[in-house]
Formats: structure tokens, sequence, C-alpha cells
């Protein structure tokens, strides 16, 4: 069995077009030596418009853009690229690999040659899995530094080296080869078939985007239970806090079992509330509060902010 670590960079990349301009490869043995690796440069028969994932800064080719059309186009390596992925005796592997498996579709499409076949593992996911790291996803360079890997970006085939040698670091990390830690890890590789693309998953990842998904249902029934138990509040004619509208942190809104009876000594003391920062002259915070609203209402001249200690103290 051998392992092939991949990567592709595009001349431009759109919703519905990605025009290849070099596919990098790595073939390596069970033990991560090194077989063949090889940067295949592409005519991407187009012009390059070059970004980061962002759509915003430009990225940096180590060629010539001029190289690139003295190379046939995609239709010529695509027999090459199928045979060597499609082989079902190698591991096929990427960083953040649907993208470029998404890429290799969208010019199969664009040349009308037919579908490739075959599974793929993702180093990112594994990753993330290994560390429990799923709140961002995190990139080639960010993962080789923290595992001491040499990286040299945007050549394709020294990302795919680069990729090959961060699963090493991972596997050796966990002393097991490359399809043991997938299995330790409850990684199912995903795949591409008939124009179709399942990305990979992990059991972790799943867990945590379930509990990700609940904990949001739970904030907006919150945010609903809260609006309506405002609704029902009159406040009194008179009052010390009277001309006092009062505004506050998502959490404190979100915790029911604070925030109403707040309501309830706020208005019996003829301030209000707003669910809108622009429109209250009071804020309120927990200390060390970063949400975006907090930094919103701190940069607000003339806004009175107070923290929970400063609340409860006006509130008597």
């Amino acid at each position: 069995m051998s392992l092939v670590f991949f990567d592709i960079e595009c001349a431009s990349v759109y919703k519905t077009s990605a025009k290849i301009c070099a596919f990098g490869y790595v073939v390596c043995d069970e033990n991560f030596n090194i077989l063949e690796k090889e940067d295949i440069l592409i005519n991407p028969k187009g012009s390059f418009h070059l970004t980061d994932s962002k759509g915003e800064k430009g990225l940096v080719l180590p060629y010539k853009y001029e190289d690139f059309k003295k190379h046939p186009d995609f239709r010529a390596v695509y027999p090459k690229i199928r045979k060597l992925l499609e082989d079902k005796s190698n591991i096929v592997a990427g960083h953040a690999t649907y993208n470029d498996v998404n890429y290799l579709n969208l010019e199969t499409r664009r040349f009308k040659l037919p579908s490739f076949s075959f599974e793929f593992s993702d180093t990112q996911l594994i990753y993330m899995t290994m560390t429990g790291g799923f709140a961002r996803q995190y990139g080639l360079e960010y993962i080789s530094k923290d595992l001491n890997v040499e990286f040299t970006p945007h050549r394709a085939a020294d990302d795919a080296y680069a990729t090959m040698r961060i699963a090493e670091a991972m596997c050796r990390n966990k002393g097991c080869g490359f399809a043991e830690l997938e299995s330790m890890l409850k990684i199912t590789r995903g795949r591409i078939e008939n124009y179709s693309i399942v990305k990979p998953r992990s059991t972790g990842y799943s867990e945590y985007t379930e509990e990700r998904r609940a904990a949001k249902e739970e904030r907006s029934r919150a945010r609903r239970d809260f609006y309506v138990y405002l609704s029902r509040k009159k406040r009194r004619p008179e009052g010390r806090l009277k001309g006092r509208i009062f505004n506050f942190a998502r959490c404190i809104e979100d915790d029911l079992s604070l925030s109403e009876p707040l309501l309830d000594r706020i208005y019996a003391a003829g301030g209000e509330y707003t669910q809108k920062l622009a429109q209250c002259n009071v804020y309120c915070a927990p200390e060390g509060d970063a949400s975006t609203r907090t930094r919103t209402a701190q940069g607000k001249e003339g806004l009175e902010i107070l923290t929970m200690e400063e609340l409860e103290a006006l509130l008597g």
C-alpha cells in the first residue's frame, strides 16, 4: 500500500469554475519514505485571478505566469492524475481535501471528462479531531508550525510534501500507521463519484457540530422567551430610573434566570429596556466580556457602561 498526498493550485476559483494550473503530489510508502514527488504544471486556459480563501489578498505562485501557457491543459494530464488517485492500492489524502477534489470535479465538468471515482482522507480534519480543536479551520502553515514540520507555501508539490510530513508527525505521535490513525480517531473518508462529493467525517467533529446546533437552538429559544417577557413589561410613570433605557450583553439576556429578575427591578424603578443597542443609554455586561455587542457599546460615546456588580448596586 502507498500513500498519495496531493495539492492543487488554481489560476482562478469561482463558485462554478476552478481553472487548475498546478497539481503537486508525493507518493510514499507506509513508513513515509518518498517514492515519487512531482509538480505538474497545467495551462489553465484562462487568466490568473489569485486570491486567498477570503477572496482578498493576492497569492504568489513560484512560477512565471507565462510558463503555464507552455504546458498542456487539464485534458492532457487528466489520465495520469486519474490513474494516480483511483489506484485501489493507494490511500489518497490532502489538506482541506474537499476543496481540491471539488477543483478536480469542476475541471472534469468544464472539459466534459468522466468523473473521478476515489476515496480521500483529510489531514486537516485528522489534526482537528486529534487535538479537539473544532472551533476553527487550521491552515497548513499553522499545523506545520505546531508539529514542527518544514513548510514552503504555494508550490503544489511542496504543499503536498508538508501534508505528508504532518501525517507522519501525527502517526508518530500516536505510534501507528496512517490507516490505523484514521480508525483510532473514527475518521470516515470522503468520496467522489459520478460528479458527486461526500466530505470526510469524524465522530468527534459530528458530536461537536451537534452540540453547537443544540446550543444555538437553546439560545434562540431563550431569546424568544426573553422578548416575550419583555413585551409584557410596563414602565412605571415615575421612579428613580425614569429616563434610563437599558440594554444587556447577549450572555445576560440568554440567561433567563438572571435577565428576567433584572427586568422586573428596572421596570419597578421606572426604567426601560430595549433590545437595540443604538436606543439605550445604559449598557451592562459582565467584566471581561468581549462579545461583538459589548465591543460596539464600548465604542459609543456618552454611553454609560456598567458591570454586573455596578448594575446590582444601581438597582439596590
